[in-house]
């Protein structure tokens, strides 16, 4: 503290000045982590928890309730247990414990076999225990050399980022499906419930490798790591091992003693069926680092309550026996952008008989009673593949949403196998206005990975970057987003990428984005070719450097691009439609052509598929769109109004729209022109036209053919509302 002659020398005017006692005592002291006082209200909540779950242990003992245990053994997810079946069950009966299941992210995307690994710890966690899940931002970089003949190839930064970023807010979405799914399947939601998700390099980097080395690798022998099969196959095979990958296991032990040393401690490891040996070692190390404690206020005793434990799932092989996964190269993804949904509907579709009731068990929440039940049902006329369709939309609900499950489903029963592009989702160019990628169900629709041009990244504003990545709609709102700082980027501000802390490999961090000169924007490139943005919580993009070659070379473009705006473009377009001739279209004239494009489009997408699918009750703007003929069908489009005074800027217009129909819509004008031509020379009035236009949509034409070939039932409504729009959706449809 400041001394009594500091004190009374200094005069009124002067400031006061600090010995440095006092200086060092406030810095030791903003550097210790801060207590936050519990209320009593929290207190009170953790009470009755408690007491809770006292009663339920009470109701597990005595056979009232089920145990969590046995719903494992039932649904086949015990492989290896790594202690002994009573010593977990009584932890699990006594005691709200922790598990948690680690991901390498050594690909941009997870795959079928992690959902295996990861469904008893979305089981944990709805029957109230504390669930976690670890991306080791700071493993991957040794790469687990289990079950490999070889080592890893060695990732770049910029690869590790990415793949650190995607694999951390897929995982994030999957567990808001989860949360879904447990209302769905009525788990509701109570205050004691937990779940988390961490970067082990949060941890990894604030430690020193003497620490490590002296605590840990001073206890453990080296027999047990040199008898590991792992070891031994790759000595016999002549490849050999590095020493990195041979303490890889010691390495992911340090991860478990890590969060089982924590105030919230976790006891419990659930791995795939090859992680069995990493457990064990875990626990070995555990074990050790627990009874060598010199600090007696962080001593843990030997018992129950103290003692790590921990099982392995069985492999998820196909039909073959074949592993999944990326080595094998048969992975089944689970980013929409790698396996599209309906690819992954379809993978499910086709697991044969013998298989699907275990992968009902497995990899859905369905209650056993219901998959018995979808089972005799399924028996009864195999043909129908009742248990397939029930088995891939529950995964496509879990992974993406169940908006995408029914639209899976729908296509799958709609469309033969193969006839949908496999890049049917493609990436919108911006966010839509008023449907801001918030959420993680509306983010999940965006795709994170795209390119953009070097001129753009090294001399653009920041604000014209996050216009083009499709972080913004438009240039303005992303310089309102720069200005209140409600966008992030990868790293720190004012530092260059080599000594930038918030981008140590492996450990990603984000910075709020702020309106810097444009040349400061390399500083945030991770490899001098990657920029990771992002908006809100679920919203990122992973911004891949390419040359300016290469981008005009590819044809793509962005939003805001110099000189090949949507208006641009399409006058462009039009004037080659035009052969020649010289119009002038107006700004209004090209906002309903480019209107009519980008419905055009949206229905090319869905080309081929049932109309009963998407809406019971279509309008005629639909129709004429989707090529299906009507009785009498002479509504016009906002396009063929704003032109239908210049003949010859509507048939420049049509025969540019002609070459982005498909041919369904082709043969549907071509009828509706044909039938227009009849009227004209039957010498119909063009004025009982507008006429028309108030009456209510007439139905379709008895047994009129749609798209996909199928017949409408005799007496189905298809017309629209009284007062036009669109009809509401039949709940009930026949797949």
């Amino acid at each position: 503290m400041a001394s009594q002659g500091l004190l009374a020398g200094a005069s009124g005017n002067s400031p006061l000045r600090l010995c440095r006692q006092c200086l060092h005592r406030r810095a030791v002291t903003s550097r210790q982590p801060q207590r936050r006082f519990l209320g009593l209200k929290v207190i009170e909540k953790r009470r009755l928890a408690q007491l809770e779950w006292s009663e339920k242990a009470q109701a597990i003992k005595y056979g009232t309730e089920p145990h969590l245990w046995d719903i494992f053994k039932e649904r086949g997810y015990i492989k290896d247990v790594a202690g002994t079946e009573q010593q977990i069950r009584e932890l699990m009966r006594l005691h709200r414990i922790g598990a948690y299941v680690g991901i390498d992210p050594t690909a941009p995307s997870l795959h079928v076999g992690h959902l295996l690994p990861l469904m008893p710890i979305f089981w944990m966690y709805m029957h109230g225990f504390r669930a976690y899940t670890i991306i080791g931002g700071a493993t991957v970089k040794i790469g687990d050399p289990t079950d490999r003949l070889k080592s890893r190839e060695t990732m770049s930064a910029a690869t590790i980022s990415t793949n650190i970023a995607k694999t951390h807010y897929q995982v994030k979405r999957i567990w808001l499906n989860v949360e879904v799914q447990a209302r769905k399947y009525g788990y509701e939601k109570q205050w004691a419930w937990e779940r988390g998700l961490f970067n082990n390099s949060m941890w990894y980097n604030q430690v020193t490798m003497i620490e490590v080395v002296n605590r840990l690798f001073k206890g453990m022998r080296m027999g047990p790591m040199l008898s590991r099969e792992t070891f031994k196959r790759r000595m016999e095979s002549g490849e050999g091992m590095s020493l990195a990958e041979f303490v890889y296991p010691l390495i992911q032990a340090w991860d478990w003693w890590h969060m089982f040393s924590s105030p919230k401690p976790i006891h419990m490891q659930i791995g795939g069926s090859d992680q069995y040996g990493n457990i064990v070692s875990g626990i070995e190390a555990i074990k050790h680092l627990r009874d060598t404690e010199a600090d007696k206020a962080k001593k843990m005793p030997n018992d129950l309550l103290h003692t790590p434990v921990g099982f392995t799932v069985p492999l998820l092989t196909d039909s073959s026996g074949a592993k999944f996964g990326k080595s094998a190269g048969n992975a089944v993804w689970l980013d929409r952008f790698m396996t599209s949904t309906y690819d992954l509907y379809g993978y499910f579709m086709r697991r044969p008989d013998a298989d699907v009731e275990g992968l009902l068990k497995q990899l859905t929440f369905l209650p056993l009673e219901k998959i018995a039940t979808v089972m005799q049902e399924h028996n009864e006329d195999p043909s129908r593949r009742i248990a397939q369709h029930t088995l891939a939309f529950q995964v496509v609900a879990l992974v993406h949403s169940d908006a995408d499950a029914v639209d899976a489903r729908a296509r799958h029963v709609a469309l033969h196998p193969g006839s949908i592009d496999r890049s049917n989702f493609a990436e919108l160019e911006f966010v839509p206005a008023g449907q801001q990628p918030l959420t993680a169900a509306t983010a999940g629709r965006f795709r994170a990975d795209i390119k953009l041009p070097e001129s753009l990244l090294l001399r653009g504003s920041i604000a014209r970057i996050l216009h083009a990545a499709g972080i913004a709609q438009s240039a303005s709102e992303a310089n309102r987003l720069a200005r209140i700082q409600g966008a992030y980027v990868g790293g720190a501000p004012g530092q260059k990428s080599t000594v930038n802390k918030g981008m140590i490999v492996g450990d990603l961090t984000y910075t709020p984005v702020k309106q810097w000169f444009p040349g400061d924007t390399k500083n945030f490139l991770i490899d001098d070719k990657i920029l990771i943005l992002r908006r809100g919580k679920h919203f990122i993009r992973v911004v891949e450097m390419v040359s300016d070659e290469w981008w005009e070379k590819s044809g793509q473009r962005y939003n805001g691009e110099p000189y090949k705006g949507r208006f641009r473009m399409l006058k462009k377009a039009l004037e080659e439609a035009a052969e020649g001739q010289k119009l002038d279209f107006k700004p209004s004239e090209l906002e309903a052509i480019l209107a009519e494009t980008q419905i055009q489009d949206h229905f090319k997408n869905q080309a081929g598929a049932s109309d009963d699918i998407f809406s019971a009750k279509i309008s005629y703007v639909e129709r004429r769109k989707r090529g299906m003929t009507v009785k009498k069908a002479r509504h016009l489009t906002p396009m063929e109004r704003a032109l239908m005074q210049f003949p010859r800027k509507l048939d420049t217009v049509r025969k540019f729209l002609a070459r982005k129909r498909t041919p369904e819509q082709l043969a549907g004008l071509k009828r509706d022109m044909d039938e227009e031509a009849e009227r004209k020379q039957n010498g119909e009035n063009d004025e009982h036209e507008d006429d028309e236009e108030n009456e209510e949509d007439e139905e379709y034409e008895e047994g009129e053919e749609h798209e996909d070939g199928e017949e409408h039932e005799e007496g189905e409504e298809h017309g629209d509302g009284e007062d036009g729009r669109e009809g509401p959706e039949n709940p009930e449809r026949k797949e």
